[in-house]
């Protein structure tokens, strides 16, 4: 990937998306779909919170000028010009995540690569809203996540042994009040490959951990049935239906890239289900 012509200094107004641009040049060689995506959602938030003072529109449109160039780079690939797999990329990328800090957590791994690893899940997370709501399996992965990195990384920071696993999560506590506090001493540059305990999206199995629901895909629930029954007569399917198979069917090829057959056969099991019974 060519470099990309650097961005202004960041207006104060836009504090709110400076780790998800961060995000975005961390991925431009490691992962230029997630870079791509992650400076559109900085684009679309940056219009919303101010796009008429000369410094913001200035940065606005330096960051515009990225997303085209990234946009031609990218040329054909389908998770930019589909955004059905777009976001079956985005939303596994940012579940292997997850599910990496968080096996290091239970474990009673704790280290500035696992928060990273957490509270970068959780902006991914963000990301996803430039395709539509998030699920609610999302929003709890979202606020699950940065609440174990401000966690982690406050007692880490007062030399306390944090707890492993979900407990003593507060679910009305609003976390994202303290979002910089998981973010703000953490290493600049994503976990490298050479360290055993660091995140590789590309080889991270699947598997289920007690405590909070991680879903085996994108939006298949964790007891998605292992045989699919079949039709029981004239099953009639709404347009509804046959968009929900098939991104169904792209959220398990989505898996297959990362060589995850879990995740890619329980999406094509709720793909199976919803064609044979009309029923999720």
């Amino acid at each position: 990937m060519a470099a990309l012509a650097p961005l202004p200094p960041l207006p104060p107004q836009f504090k709110s998306i400076q780790h998800h641009l961060r995000t975005a040049q961390e991925h431009d060689k490691r992962d230029p779909v997630v870079a791509y995506y992650c400076r559109l959602y900085a684009m679309q938030t940056g219009m919303k919170i101010d796009s008429k003072t000369p410094e913001c529109r200035k940065f606005l449109s330096k960051l515009m000028d990225q997303l085209e160039a990234l946009k031609k780079q990218l040329g054909d690939n389908e998770a930019i010009t589909q955004e059905i797999v777009g976001c079956a990329h985005l939303e596994n990328y940012a579940l292997k995540m997850f599910l990496y800090a968080d096996n290091e957590d239970r474990a009673g791994r704790f280290h500035k690569n696992m928060i990273k690893s957490f509270y970068t899940a959780s902006l991914l997370i963000d990301v996803i809203t430039v395709f539509g709501e998030l699920t609610d399996e999302n929003v709890k992965h979202r606020k699950y996540a940065r609440w174990k990195a401000t966690y982690i990384h406050n007692c880490l920071k007062n030399g306390e042994t944090p707890q492993a696993g979900p407990v003593g999560i507060e679910e009305d506590n609003d976390v994202e009040e303290n979002e910089d506090a998981g973010a703000s001493s953490l290493p600049t540059q994503p976990p490298q490959p050479s360290s055993s305990s660091t995140y590789d999206p590309t080889s991270m199995p699947s598997g289920g951990y007690t405590g909070i629901q991680i879903p085996p895909g994108a939006h298949a629930p964790a007891n998605t049935p292992a045989e699919v029954p079949h039709s029981t007569g004239d099953v009639r399917l709404t347009p509804e239906d046959f968009a929900r198979a098939q991104k169904y069917c792209k959220y398990a090829g989505s898996a297959l890239q990362y060589e995850d057959v879990s995740t890619a056969v329980q999406n094509l099991q709720k793909a199976l289900k919803l064609l044979t019974t009309g029923r999720e």
